[in-house]
């Protein structure tokens, strides 16, 4: 038997008995601390909860949290580490929780309270769910904010005997960082591209080779501070402390690519509702990665538009109906938007399609834009791949192999094993990767593979810790 404490935070009609996690075994429990606060429009409890229970978790190990704040969902993915053998063991997803989003737009905090209060039902949502309470994650950053820039780094190796060593590497990776950044922008991630010894060029891994001169290529990513701090404040506010920040499409391609698709060249594209993301990679590189301001809310738009409709009833249109291939509907096939929620009227389903193909190909369009500009139009082995919700549209592969003129699939998360559907769904790409970017950053032994160069220097320690510490205050 132990005693352990719970801290929860519910809607004032909520029993306080309902607030014990369903599948915990409560001997018996008492109140410590009340506290009413009006949030987001709503009434809440602020309580600390004492429970007397058996301890029945059958895996010790800690979760490991994804949190995707996107514009239209909030979706939280948690994962554990299990054992396959002895000295082997992987990452298996056992939740996966989603509540539709408020107070985001393309990608950033547009209402602290309105985002809190989807943000904390998300989070309740998975506590009753798993049964115990989840203390950190690892949240996605997008947004239009989000630059990127080159920098090189060179310093002189440290040992006397010429042997570059780990510490080398990371003075390198440090001066690469001194950039000068734009007037309140703060760097996100230093990714190391290539290292040069002595002026021999394209050295992927320097340590253990002899030099004198060490230096790096890197790609600086960076995200305007005031979006940055609106983030943190959000996350903090609901009692969750974040492990680090990371870029939201960056941690998608962990888990819907291989090392094979990125040595040989691969375009990874996120379709959200309000923004689509892109990134490129090559020879294991990041090439260039960057945020176009329109998605499937646009699509859904230009249907209600087009048709003269609610948005309600366009979006069921899309998701039921639509395809961005008119050329394959009959041009007497019609659909009822009576049928839809919408009034009795006729409408022809290719002059839907014709609706959705002009703004996939608007996307599409720059894409390819952004890929001449790197020398990659049409020149990526590996295609590319395209997730989120968004990407789920029918037709939408097709479209691309014929516009972009590359081979074009859709990315499912993989590399972990999961209990739900719902973990394999391309709208959870981004939260399933942020779990597999804490498993492969949390392992004991030294990281080694390419995800461990995508070095976070942002340091929410020094950045937000005078945030944290104020809104960890306010939580009783």
């Amino acid at each position: 038997m132990v005693w352990s404490y719970v801290n929860w935070r519910n809607r004032i009609t909520t029993p306080i008995r309902a607030a014990i996690p369903p599948t915990t075994t409560v001997n018996t429990f008492f109140v410590q601390y009340i506290h009413i606060d009006t949030f987001a429009g709503c009434h809440f409890l602020d309580y600390h909860v004492y429970i007397h229970t058996e301890h029945t978790d059958m895996n010790n190990e800690p979760f490991i949290v994804g949190l995707d704040l996107g514009s239209s969902a909030i979706r939280l993915a948690v994962g554990q580490r299990v054992s396959v053998s002895e000295k082997e063991s992987e990452l298996q997803v056992v939740g996966a929780f989603e509540v539709p989003s408020a107070g985001i737009s393309k990608g950033v905090i547009s209402s602290i309270e309105d985002a809190t209060a989807a943000v904390s039902s998300c989070l309740e949502k998975a506590e009753r769910v798993l049964g115990a309470p989840l203390e950190r994650a690892w949240v996605g950053i997008s947004g239009l904010h989000i630059l990127t820039e080159e920098s090189r780094g060179v310093v002189a190796v440290g040992k006397p005997n010429g042997e570059i060593t780990e510490e080398d590497v990371e003075r390198a990776i440090e001066a690469a960082r001194t950039v000068a950044t734009p007037l309140n922008y703060e760097i996100l991630h230093v990714i190391p591209k290539s290292f040069t010894v002595d002026g021999q060029s394209g050295v992927k891994d320097p340590v253990g080779m002899t030099g004198i001169r060490l230096e790096v290529d890197a790609q600086i990513i960076q995200g305007l501070s005031s979006q940055i701090k609106n983030l943190t404040k959000c996350v903090y506010r609901t009692g969750l402390d974040i492990e680090d920040l990371v870029l939201s499409i960056l941690a998608a391609t962990e888990t819907i690519t291989s090392s094979r698709q990125k040595e040989l060249g691969v375009a990874v594209v996120d379709l959200g509702s309000s923004t689509t993301s892109y990134v490129v990679f090559e020879e294991g590189d990041l090439l260039t990665t960057g945020i176009i301001p329109i998605g499937s809310d646009h699509i859904t738009s230009d249907i209600a538009i087009g048709l003269r409709t609610s948005i309600d009833v366009a979006e069921r249109v899309k998701i039921e109906h639509g395809t961005a291939l008119p050329k394959e509907i009959n041009k007497k096939e019609e659909i009822n938007l009576g049928d839809l929620g919408g009034e009795n009227e006729l409408v022809s389903r290719r002059y839907i399609a014709e609706i959705i193909q002009a703004r996939v190909e608007e996307i599409f369009e720059r894409i390819d834009r952004e890929l001449k500009k790197i020398g990659r139009s049409a020149m990526l082995p590996s295609g590319i791949i395209f997730t989120g919700g968004g990407a789920r549209l029918n037709g939408l592969v097709e479209l691309a192999k014929e516009k972009l003129r590359l081979p074009a699939s859709l990315g499912y998360p993989g590399g972990v094993s999961s209990l739900l559907d719902r973990g394999s769904d391309t709208s959870f790409a981004t939260a399933v990767g942020l779990t597999v970017w804490g498993y492969e950053m949390s392992k004991d032994r030294a990281p080694k593979g390419r995800l461990s160069q995508f070095v976070s220097i942002r340091g929410l320690g020094k950045v937000s810790m005078g945030l944290k510490k104020l809104f960890k205050s306010l939580i009783p």
